[in-house]
């Protein structure tokens, strides 16, 4: 239909590229270690809302400006860059907060709107992400399709949906193991910073990178 052909092998490609190591996967861990599942379900609907902006785009052109123009390419490079940096810092940066007991101290949780935002723009500013599916989506639409854009939309929806499945199923699993084993206030807070950590030196690479 519309041009689209092996989309057993485009499903199970997309979703062995959803489990490899990334900012949307290490934020989503973060949140759910740190705040519970619903954080981390949260991140993810940031991610999943990310990840329709740049189908979208990848289907009216828009992100074929990204593959030919330098400029706007590092732009946007250097925006996502900064915006990762900004959150490393700011995990970094994190604080406990006194409960009822001074023994018994919390991670200074934060909204869920906040997260959602944090998934949402981590992945629109991260400028590989549109020539992913400029590379990618393509190769699974026929040259004589008789509406590409659609065809595109689907594909990148059918993604996105399993993407989704398998974020939330990462929040879920990360916050029961962390529930299971019992992490103390003050190791989530150590965990925050170290993330915050990895997320500058991924700010960094981000930076680095070059157009391809």
């Amino acid at each position: 239909m519309f041009g689209i052909h092996d989309l057993t092998l485009f499903i199970i490609s997309g979703l062995l590229l959803n489990i490899m190591p990334g900012p949307d996967n290490l934020l989503i861990m973060t949140r759910s270690a740190t705040q519970g599942w619903r954080a981390g379900s949260a991140a993810a609907l940031g991610i999943g809302t990310g990840t329709m902006v740049h189908v979208l785009a990848a289907a009216l052109g828009l992100s074929a400006v990204l593959s030919t123009s330098a400029a706007a390419f590092t732009v946007v490079k250097w925006v996502g860059a900064a915006y990762i940096v900004y959150m490393g810092i700011g995990m970094l940066r994190a604080k406990m907060r006194g409960e009822e007991t001074p023994e018994a101290p919390a991670l200074q949780p934060l909204a869920w709107r906040k997260i959602y935002f944090q998934g949402l723009l981590t992945n629109v500013l991260n400028p590989k992400v549109a020539l992913f599916f400029l590379a990618f989506v393509p190769q699974f639409i026929s040259a004589d399709s008789s509406n590409k854009p659609l065809a595109f939309i689907i594909l990148g929806t059918v993604f996105n949906v399993n993407g989704m499945l398998y974020c939330h199923g990462l929040a879920l699993f990360t916050a029961f193991a962390s529930t299971r084993l019992k992490i103390k206030p003050l190791v989530s807070l150590w965990l925050n910073r170290t993330m915050g950590g990895l997320f500058l030196a991924l700010g960094v690479r981000l930076a680095l990178s070059e157009q391809r």
